[in-house]
């Protein structure tokens, strides 16, 4: 099929759709975020859609602003029959959203109205949702508030992490976005409005997202390790040292919030707001992960201890 299509997209997340729209279709431009400075030498790094976009040879673009005049041009002279946008990270005004004759595609990853935003797979996990998905939309002037096109249910599995479940979307969205822009052009597909009082909306995770607040239950302490994971990462403060935890299990029982009940080989006990969470992998700062028994015995941590108690708001905030 020869449509021209205009890509905007940035992360990890969007490279698979970038891959199937450049085999199916003409990928005439792509549009990405600027370089961003990384690590000790705050080296400029560039985005994995614009690695991608130069592997395949496509023309890339980085404005800081969508709506100049020069974006604009840029775009027009691209002539796209439809923009794609994944994890772009930027919402279109409406000089672009007028201006290809099939409209502008998004790929979100969640079922919509749900989870709008930036982190709908760490909200998905923390919300202790058995199921969420993906949906393309035909954007407007909203955060995600476009109408429905098409979406596809997956299941959250008992172990996901934020970075498993992203990891079993690529594949999936990317399948999902060829369809919906074959269905476009066919006119096979019907926009369906979403019921915005349905909405619920997600915030960009911030570093302090996954501090534990021994105080809430432990159900919801084991799901925010999973969605905070791989970034930023559950902690609690030992010593005035973040450590970071990367698997924990909620268990039965109860003791005071924050108290070590218990160290042996499956763990570490800890009591909660409601039930006892077992520590089972943590990582000191420049440290490897290690046996939370190891740490707290290395540390000459007793039972009994008391873990500093965080007291803060929920870890994916609204807006």
């Amino acid at each position: 099929m020869s449509l021209r299509v205009v890509f905007m997209g940035s992360p990890d997340f969007a490279v698979p759709t970038l891959r199937a729209l450049h085999q199916e279709f003409q990928v005439t431009g792509v549009i990405t975020q600027a370089d961003k400075p990384k690590g000790r030498g705050q080296k400029r790094i560039p985005t994995a859609v614009k690695r991608a976009a130069q592997e395949l040879g496509l023309p890339v673009a980085e404005p800081h602003r969508l709506s100049t005049p020069e974006t604009v041009e840029l775009i027009e002279q691209w002539k796209p029959d439809v923009i794609v946008v994944a994890a772009y990270g930027k919402i279109l005004p409406m000089s672009l959203l007028n201006l290809p004759q099939m409209g502008c595609v998004n790929l979100h990853a969640s079922l919509l109205p749900r989870y709008r935003g930036a982190s709908p797979i760490s909200a998905a996990i923390l919300a202790g949702e058995s199921v969420t998905g993906l949906c393309t939309i035909l954007m407007d002037e909203g955060m995600d508030s476009g109408a429905v096109l098409l979406q596809r249910e997956v299941p959250i599995r008992d172990d996901d992490t934020a970075g498993s479940l992203h990891d079993r979307l690529l594949e999936p969205g990317a399948a999902l976005v060829v369809e919906t822009v074959r269905g476009l052009a066919d006119h096979r597909i019907a926009a369906i409005p979403q019921d915005h009082e349905q909405a619920t909306y997600t915030m960009p995770l911030a570093k302090d997202d996954g501090r534990i607040d021994w105080d809430r239950e432990a159900g919801l302490l084991e799901r925010l390790v999973r969605a905070m994971d791989p970034w930023p990462a559950a902690f609690f403060d030992l010593s005035g040292e973040k450590v970071k935890v990367w698997r924990a299990f909620a268990e039965q029982g109860q003791d005071e919030p924050g108290r070590i009940v218990h160290i042996g080989k499956d763990g570490a006990l800890v009591g909660t707001g409601r039930g006892l969470l077992l520590l089972k992998e943590v990582q000191a700062p420049s440290r490897k992960r290690v046996k939370a028994a190891e740490l707290f015995r290395a540390r000459g941590i007793p039972m009994g201890h008391h873990l500093h108690m965080n007291h803060g708001t929920s870890p994916i905030r609204e807006p």
